[in-house]
């Protein structure tokens, strides 16, 4: 197992994940005969995976805090590949809603709004700022400040999008209530860890003081 966990990181992991989608986007599409329903099961398909990539990275440092073990260590090391895999599956989504656009005007029109137009936008524009500073030297540009004021946000903002994508659609399809739990999960595990990291630096400083008395 310690293996194949060392094998599956960094870049490589990376480079699998984002050929999977690839290939998975390509397969899906050619079961319609890449007509205009293959292409918006893409985009279905695709919306998901960047839920569960995202989920996975968003969470990544609270998971490694509360609960460290040789899983969420993976993850916590991979936090920032799994960020870029989250990139690179909603960039495939945005291809397939641009061939859906290409394909069907009218049904893209009908499916979108000036608010989707908007909303989605930005989204986009985070997706891109976040991806375009995951490396160091461009980390290093904007400094430490700054790069945490655009993960923090950008993170946040992001999980407001999924939490609306979905939510948006339970009132006709009750079964999408299932894709809200793991952002619940993440933004319960991001506060629980907030909170906690203060008590644990205050129990750590209480400890250091009683060993130092008693010396």
């Amino acid at each position: 197992m310690s293996q194949r966990q060392g094998w599956f990181e960094g870049w490589r992991l990376l480079a699998v994940l984002t050929l999977s989608l690839i290939a998975l986007s390509l397969w899906i599409a050619s079961m319609r005969h890449f007509e205009v329903e293959g292409v918006r099961t893409v985009i279905r398909f695709t919306a998901r995976s960047s839920l569960m990539l995202f989920c996975l990275a968003f969470s990544a440092a609270a998971l490694g805090r509360l609960w460290p073990n040789a899983w969420t260590q993976w993850q916590r090391r991979n936090g920032r590949h799994l960020g870029l895999s989250f990139a690179a599956s909603h960039a495939i989504h945005a291809v397939a809603i641009v061939a859906f656009a290409w394909m069907d005007p009218a049904g893209f029109a009908v499916a979108t709004s000036a608010a989707s137009y908007i909303f989605g936008g930005i989204g986009y524009a985070v997706i891109m700022a976040m991806s375009a500073t995951s490396f160091d030297r461009t980390a290093a540009l904007i400094g430490p400040r700054i790069w945490r004021m655009l993960h923090l946000a950008g993170g946040y903002y992001l999980w407001f999008q999924f939490m609306v994508s979905f939510g948006k659609r339970v009132p006709a399809m009750p079964l999408y209530a299932a894709f809200l739990l793991p952002l619940l999960a993440v933004l319960a595990l991001r506060l629980i860890a907030m909170v906690a990291r203060p008590t644990r630096q205050t129990s750590k400083a209480i400890k250091n003081a009683q060993q130092h008395v008693t010396s």
